[in-house]
């Protein structure tokens, strides 16, 4: 017996049936990648303080956070200054 649009009721049924494992296969997928996420969800924050930590020493920044901190007054008068570069009185 065919329906509305040539088609048999057993095929009707074998395309139910191969949508069913579609969908079935889809949402094994699916949690399989939720797994994925709640592993990775506690270790996020400390990569990220990490990678900040790897840039920040790779940027020279201790160094020059110490020479920042550890500056001594010179004697001579600055006269002028220009990002790192200053000019001296050296009388």
């Amino acid at each position: 017996m065919a329906t509305s649009n040539g088609r048999t009721t057993e095929q009707v049924r074998r395309d139910i049936e191969t949508e069913r494992d579609r969908l079935a296969r889809a949402a094994d997928d699916l949690r399989a990648e939720m797994n994925v996420n709640r592993q990775l969800k506690g270790k996020v924050l400390p990569a990220a303080v990490a990678a900040l930590g790897i840039g920040f020493v790779a940027a020279g920044g201790i160094g020059a956070t110490v020479r920042l901190l550890m500056q001594r007054r010179q004697e001579d008068e600055t006269k002028s200054r220009f990002a790192l570069f200053s000019f001296v009185d050296r009388d």
